[in-house]
């Protein structure tokens, strides 16, 4: 016993006079910054990054259908308090190997400080905005649209044509409709024809009708309601399905539960919640991938029946995909 005291005798010395510089040194200052907002999925051959534009906060009040009751209890389930729910403005880029396709452009310079983000996204996910040939537009909304032009109104995307529903550019780019919307719309036409302007100027602006495919390779899927030529876009790839499917749902803590309930947004919100319902129950017996541009970030998962709803299951974080090779865990 001797010995070892006297062997480790001086480590014990330099240790306890240690002790005081660990117990003063301080952390260095805090970042307070997040990560850059992409995460990637493999569908088939195709690979498809969840991007982040940004964010706003929505009052509950939009949501209609339940009582105000009812619909902050199902908020509270989720641990979602507070007079505005945090809403995400969400993109998504697809690289066909043929063609980089994205689908919406989120709210750009239209929102504020909380949104913007989608081109530093882009790039961060190791792409650039000049790279992009093709925009699908889910709708013409603000939060959609505005990523489109920067804030002196120029193109963002430089080489991409832009693709929307017949209905949807009928409805948002004709200046009659402008002319003849109330005051407090007006904005939204403003905002959806000066986004569009530069891209219809160069001959970049193009629109599909019903059961038209922009692309080859996608099909489209009617989801009028939340506005009048709201489209889904479905890519799919060596026998694997994603579906982007744009405003047909804002609030996962009530809407997939009850998707009776519509949003003060909607155009026409009978047909929004009839469309919701034939999507949901339709992704659900088909199983497929489904994105959405107001999910939490990356907004991408399934769809299950659970109840008289429905419920979301979120992709997981993980490696791009699985090594070849590699037998799954049983």
């Amino acid at each position: 016993m001797r010995t070892f005291n006297i062997l480790f005798a001086p480590l014990l010395v330099l240790g306890a006079s240690l002790a005081p510089l660990a117990a003063q040194a301080t952390p260095p200052a805090q970042l307070k910054t997040q990560a850059p907002g992409y995460q990637r999925l493999a569908v088939g051959d195709y690979e498809v990054t969840a991007l982040f534009d940004g964010y706003n906060d929505l009052g509950p009040t939009l949501l209609k259908g339940l009582s105000q009751k009812e619909i902050h209890a199902l908020l509270a389930r989720k641990n979602i308090t507070g007079a505005g729910v945090q809403t995400a403005f969400n993109a998504f880029l697809i690289n066909t190997g043929k063609n980089l396709v994205l689908v919406d452009t989120g709210a750009g310079h239209c929102i504020g400080a909380t949104a913007g983000g989608l081109p530093a996204a882009i790039r961060a996910a190791g792409y650039s905005p000049e790279q992009v040939d093709t925009i699908l537009l889910t709708h013409m909304h603000l939060d959609h649209v505005c990523g489109l032009v920067d804030d002196k109104g120029a193109a963002v995307f430089a080489n991409a044509v832009v693709y929307a529903a017949q209905a949807e550019a009928d409805f948002w780019l004709s200046k009659s409709n402008l002319e003849k919307a109330p005051e407090e719309a007006k904005g939204y036409f403003k905002i959806a024809q000066n986004s569009t302007a530069p891209y219809v100027t160069a001959g970049r602006l193009k629109t599909f009708g019903l059961g038209e495919a922009p692309l080859a390779g996608v099909s489209t899927v009617n989801l009028a309601g939340h506005t009048p030529g709201s489209t889904g876009y479905q890519f799919t790839s060596n026998g694997q399905s994603i579906l982007f499917m744009g405003d047909i749902i804002h609030s996962f803590a009530v809407q997939f539960a009850h998707p009776e309930v519509s949003i003060g947004f909607d155009n026409d919100s009978s047909k929004a919640i009839a469309a919701r319902k034939k999507l949901f129950t339709q992704v659900a017996h088909d199983n497929i991938w489904v994105a959405a541009a107001h999910l939490p970030f990356p907004a991408i998962g399934h769809i299950r029946v659970e109840g008289k709803g429905f419920a979301w299951v979120p992709v997981e974080y993980g490696p791009y995909q699985r090594a070849a090779n590699v037998p799954l865990l049983k």
